[in-house]
């Protein structure tokens, strides 16, 4: 897999069927390692290592309903009394983050609240605020802190 903007972690991979896997350690199960999940592996990663979000209050690939669809989410932080501190969408590498990447993202906070947004494809990473009064983001120079 392509080398990523983050720090080199460790993971666990298995082949199964002729396709590598890798244990996600949120899920507890090992998942088909796409350039997708190579992303999402790393900031699940990053985010407990170098910046000590609590592991226990992480969400990964979970359904959300959007307008009478349903979508999914690719990581989610909560805080202690179980609301949203910040919504996580990656992207793989060699998809570029565009304006349509953060009007997904924020289509997703319209149902979940978060009080930040990270976005990333692994090699650029964008941070952002919310601001309900003025419904808007503000971009902030690195991860938010809990």
């Amino acid at each position: 897999m392509q080398k990523l903007n983050f720090p080199q972690y460790s993971f666990r991979f298995k082949n199964s069927e002729n396709r590598t896997m890798a244990f996600d350690e949120i899920r507890k199960k090992f998942i088909v390692l796409t350039p997708e999940e190579w992303v999402r592996l790393h900031v699940v990663q990053f985010l407990i290592k170098e910046h000590n979000y609590p592991r226990n209050l992480m969400n990964v690939e979970k359904q959300i309903k959007l307008n009478n669809t349903t979508k999914r989410y690719d990581v989610v932080v909560y805080n202690n009394d179980g609301t949203v501190f910040m919504i996580v969408e990656c992207k793989a590498p060699n998809v570029a983050i565009t304006q349509m990447t953060f009007d997904q993202i924020a289509r997703y906070n319209l149902s979940l609240n978060a009080q930040y947004l990270m976005v990333t494809n692994g090699l650029e990473h964008y941070f952002c605020q919310m601001d309900f009064e003025n419904k808007c983001y503000i971009f902030l120079e690195g991860v938010p802190s809990r």
